[in-house]
């Protein structure tokens, strides 16, 4: 029987009113919905056709997104070329930055001949290409080479002369080193996916540290033993809005929830500007008036950074009458119960040394290079931090929102200024005397993440040049100490070699080098497997702490391999003592939230029965301060991350005659990356 058509005629159902607004130069589609709708639900079930003015106005409406995509893209790509001419224009560049220059030229100079050389290669396999030379490797020794003479033979000879060559003696190599990569690749990934397995144990089980019978002792509430707490700063003067930095953080710290007699704060300032300095000494007086034991100590001969603050702070007479210290750096900021939920962690557990606190991020949502790290350090705490407190209760401390027993700080041999990672390196001390460290997931103390790539960039070289500088130092102590062979086996091999020098090694060398090389070399590969699908697992399980931010798993596995220049370059410079490695630099700050929470803060003490400093009165007296010319703020060009971005786009460009889509496709994209980066396009904007 022949299909019924009476539906397009009948008066009753004519579709979904629209109305189309013309508005110059935007327009828009708004769908009404008439009383009929419901009536005629059951009867549209199951069609499948539609009539001629539903199929109109479908298509005006996926036009009109479209031209909504199109015009944001086309303002997107504005303002890039806009913020590409500026910095091009500026012209400046990451040698201004005042880094010591002798290593960054050396490591630049090496990724320059490289550049050069894939860029004479690359017009060399094009003109062989143009010529019809398509020889694979396993027919060049039955091809016949032309034997005439002139230009054309000179260039075939030329040709097939750097074809055997490069058969014989560059192949292999690369080929080796390749393989050599690849195993230290495996290695690494199955030491993620062996801590992602121990973290999904842990939520499987619900395990989590939790203090001895606390909760049902008869002294349940009374525990309240003496904590010192320690806030060294430097030069935190970042403004943001009328407060600065140093105030949300001392405003925190005198809010905790602990009894004013068993608790003396130090404000450990080694600023060398007179104004930070007269700034943070008024904020010190305003919460002592207020009746908050806290101190102010300045040091005049500010030797040893952070970890000569902290030693000269533990030399006073008076902390031989606490049991606990707590560190906080300057832009962090604890909960009022963090004390309560860290310290009763000691009570009967003579053993532990160290209670460490999970960050949080106050900007982790400012920029896409906050959202990047923010997967990281996720992934560091949630995982790493974790499972290796849960399992060996040992894992390196953080250097903030931290309680250490001093007693055990004492018996580790104290702060030592040896190296830029006093952190790790009291961290490794105190285990190989046999004390052990909990981490508690759920107790979280807010910070800030650098929201400029340069800022980020110091960073990332502080802590990965100052772990090698650690392990040549502490190496013959490891080995001599007393503790389980697999715990220095553990020391060694996983907690130093692998996560720490062969991680940027290999990340660095395998896919900023080595693959594109290959695609010079075709005689040595890389599979698929090892440029794509491993990589992007070990991204997954990255962002699997951080579920929310998935939708960037491909340019976070892009700006990992591109942040792998860095750190292979730190990783060189902290195991040879070269350059910049004992080169600190303070992570600058800019004190998102601050208003809002010192007001927040405020309330909680007044809420208490105390006092807090006005914030009236603050402003109006860094309205009466002499004000000093800030220095200026510049995005800067970096040299080795923009040669790397062409290096890595010439390969991708000789792939194309290979036909080798996937590897194109990569060394494409991690081209257009390291760009990207190299002409600071990815954090803080500085107009």
């Amino acid at each position: 029987m022949a299909p019924s058509f009476d539906w397009w005629v009948k008066e009753k159902y004519r579709g979904t009113p629209v109305i189309v607004k013309m508005e110059n130069p935007n327009w828009s589609i708004s769908e009404l919905s008439s009383p009929e709708d419901d009536e005629f639900a059951e009867a549209r079930k199951g069609r499948k056709g539609k009539n001629a003015k539903q199929i109109t106005w479908v298509l005006l409406l996926k036009a009109h997104r479209a031209a909504g995509c199109l015009t944001y893209l086309a303002s997107a790509t504005a303002r890039l070329s806009a913020a590409v001419r500026r910095r091009i224009a500026a012209g400046r560049m990451d040698s201004d930055s005042g880094e010591s220059p002798t290593l960054p030229r050396r490591f630049y100079t090496c990724i320059k001949i490289f550049l050069w050389l894939s860029i004479l290669l690359l017009a060399f396999e094009i003109a062989a290409y143009l010529k019809g030379w398509h020889v694979s490797p396993p027919d060049l020794h039955s091809f016949k080479f032309p034997s005439s003479f002139g230009v054309r033979s000179l260039f075939d000879s030329i040709y097939a002369s750097w074809l055997s060559f490069r058969a014989k003696f560059i192949a292999p190599l690369l080929q080796f080193l390749a393989n050599a990569c690849v195993v230290l690749f495996l290695v690494q990934s199955a030491d993620r996916f062996i801590l992602c397995v121990g973290c999904f144990w842990i939520r499987f089980k619900g395990i989590k540290p939790v203090a001895k019978a606390i909760a049902d002792d008869l002294e349940a509430g009374k525990y309240f033993p003496m904590v010192l707490i320690q806030m060294p700063m430097c030069n935190e003067k970042e403004v943001a809005c009328i407060l600065k930095v140093y105030q949300q953080s001392i405003a925190a710290v005198c809010n905790l929830d602990w009894p004013k007699s068993n608790l003396l704060i130090q404000v450990l300032d080694d600023s060398d500007d007179p104004t930070t300095q007269a700034l943070i000494g008024e904020e010190v007086k305003k919460w002592k008036q207020s009746g908050v034991q806290i101190i102010y100590r300045h040091r005049i001969i500010r030797d040893g950074y952070k970890a000569g603050n902290l030693k000269s702070a533990m030399h006073c007479s008076y902390v031989k009458d606490y049991e606990f210290v707590a560190i906080f750096d300057a832009d962090f900021q604890p909960t009022p119960d963090f004390l309560k939920l860290t310290v009763p962690h000691f009570k009967g557990n003579d053993e532990l040394a160290l209670v460490q606190a999970r960050w949080s991020f106050i900007n982790k949502d400012e920029n896409l290079l906050t959202r990047l790290q923010n997967i990281n350090l996720c992934f560091h705490f949630e995982v790493e931090q974790q499972v290796n407190g849960v399992f060996i209760n040992f894992f390196g401390f953080n250097g903030t929102a931290g309680v250490w027993r001093i007693k055990a700080l004492e018996d580790s041999g104290g702060w030592l200024e040896r190296t830029t990672v006093e952190d790790m390196d009291i961290a490794v001390r105190a285990h190989l005397k046999g004390w052990k460290f909990i981490f508690l997931n759920d107790v979280e103390c807010q910070c800030e993440l650098p929201e400029s790539y340069e800022a980020y960039r110091k960073q990332q070289h502080r802590w990965h040049s100052g772990p090698m500088q650690l392990f040549r130092l502490c190496l013959p102590d490891i080995i001599r100490s007393k503790i389980a062979f697999w715990k220095k086996a553990n020391l060694i091999f996983l907690f130093f070699l692998l996560r720490k020098l062969i991680l940027p090694f290999y990340s660095f060398t395998l896919f900023c080098i080595i693959l594109p090389m290959t695609m010079f070399v075709p005689e040595a590969e890389l599979p698929a497997w090892v440029v794509c699908y491993i990589p992007a697992t070990m991204s997954f399980l990255n962002i699997l702490p951080s579920p929310r931010s998935f939708p960037f798993i491909v340019p976070y596995l892009l700006f990992e391999n591109t942040m792998s220049v860095t750190k292979f370059n730190a990783m060189i410079s902290g195991l040879f003592k070269l350059g910049s490695a004992y080169e600190w630099v303070v992570t600058k700050k800019s004190g998102r939230s601050s208003e809002g929470d010192l007001l927040s803060l405020s309330e909680l003490k007044h809420q208490r029965g105390g006092s807090a400093p006005e914030l009236n009165s603050i402003t109006k007296e860094l309205a009466t301060l002499p004000k000093k010319e800030p220095k200026k703020k510049h995005n800067r060009i970096y040299r080795k991350e923009l040669t790397l971005a062409f290096l890595l786009l010439t390969a991708a460009a000789r792939s194309l005659l290979s036909a080798q889509g996937l590897h194109f496709y990569f060394l494409l994209f991690q081209g257009i990356s390291f760009l990207l980066v190299g002409l600071d396009l990815i954090g803080e904007q500085i107009e």
